[in-house]
């Protein structure tokens, strides 16, 4: 499970006219060297069928080129200023340690709003961990899935009510704009881009020349989960990584909240203030999300996928992941089936 709003672009091979693709990593003072080094890895290795490289990657700040201390006891000096968003396809926004108003107030500096100004329309702009709160703060978030570090969650939801908050996933992809978990979780999130771009076979090329999975395996949203402070508390992230590990079962409203020792009422209530959703869409978003796991990484015949998501047929695993994804399963299969 990867994503609270999952895209699922065509894979496509590199257009041997088209330049690479350009991307933008907007770093500030404070900023973490680990998620500065993300993109460019990731993004930096995708290689096209005649080792034609697919992006182009350079780091920019708003404060205009010089020396950006990190938040560690290394600084990097940086060629290019906001300018450098202006042609950029994707602009990436890692987190910051210099809190600020962006993370205390959720109130962008005037030199990070006047570089959000110089995004061109139609790019793509992402973020990882705290990162979110930039991306917020500047209103891209309202009504929008997102995600951000699992220790910031109480205080992002604070600050940003209009954001449909998801701690318990590694990414969120709601096509333009894109967010991910706690740090490593860039990782995941560059990686389904390559995948977007350029189909599964270059992204799992990425993956084994930088020593990761292609696609992280198992309840992603559990794992994440395990983390969220409220688990033991009042709340229903313990209910949700409950159901789900058992997705196969017939999970109904009522048994979700007795499990949560509810009434429906103030379960529903609670769930939705939680997660953003109904729990409802919420369940079934995790049953298409293993189905893809499954696709992705087995040939189980269709009515087998159905029944361990508890689809039950076949019939409603396809209409299922056809609204969700926008193609069949068949179809999600021939495209992202990995090759042991």
């Amino acid at each position: 499970m990867t994503s609270s709003s999952p895209a699922v672009p065509q894979a496509a091979a590199s257009d041997r006219g088209s330049p690479p693709h350009r991307v933008a990593v907007l770093i500030r003072p404070g900023f973490i060297p680990f998620e500065l080094g993300i993109p460019h890895r990731i993004f930096g290795t995708a290689r096209d069928a005649a080792l034609r490289p697919l992006y182009e990657v350079v780091t920019c700040t708003p404060g205009g080129p010089g020396l950006v201390p990190s938040d560690s006891d290394v600084a990097v000096h940086v060629a290019h200023g906001p300018e450098a968003v202006e042609d950029a396809d994707t602009v990436v926004v890692p987190a910051s340690h210099e809190y600020g108003p962006v993370y205390e107030e959720g109130r962008l500096t005037p030199e990070l709003a006047e570089a959000f100004r110089r995004i061109r329309p139609g790019a793509r702009i992402v973020s990882i961990c705290t990162g979110a709160f930039a991306l917020a703060a500047a209103g891209l978030l309202d009504g929008r899935p997102a995600t951000t570090h699992w220790a910031t969650t109480d205080h992002f939801r604070r600050l940003f009510p209009r954001v449909h908050l998801h701690p318990e996933v590694l990414f969120t992809d709601d096509g333009d704009v894109l967010t991910s978990a706690g740090v490593a979780s860039g990782i995941d999130l560059c990686l389904h881009l390559v995948r977007r771009d350029h189909g599964a076979a270059i992204a799992q090329d990425v993956a084994r020349r930088t020593v990761v999975p292609p696609h992280r395996e198992g309840g992603q949203a559990q794992y994440v989960e395990r983390y969220v402070p409220e688990r033991d508390g009042p709340g229903t992230a313990a209910t949700r990584a409950w159901a789900a590990e058992r997705l196969a079962e017939p999970l109904t409203l009522v048994a979700m909240a007795r499990h949560a020792a509810m009434s429906v009422r103030t379960f529903t209530r609670r769930f939705r203030d939680e997660t953003g959703e109904s729990p409802g869409t919420w369940l079934t978003r995790q049953r298409v999300e293993h189905a893809r796991t499954l696709l992705e990484s087995t040939d189980l015949p269709m009515d087998q996928i159905a029944q361990k998501c508890g689809f039950g047929t076949a019939q409603s695993l396809r209409a299922h992941v056809q609204s969700a994804l926008g193609v069949t399963p068949t179809a999600y299969r021939r495209t992202f089936h990995r090759v042991a």
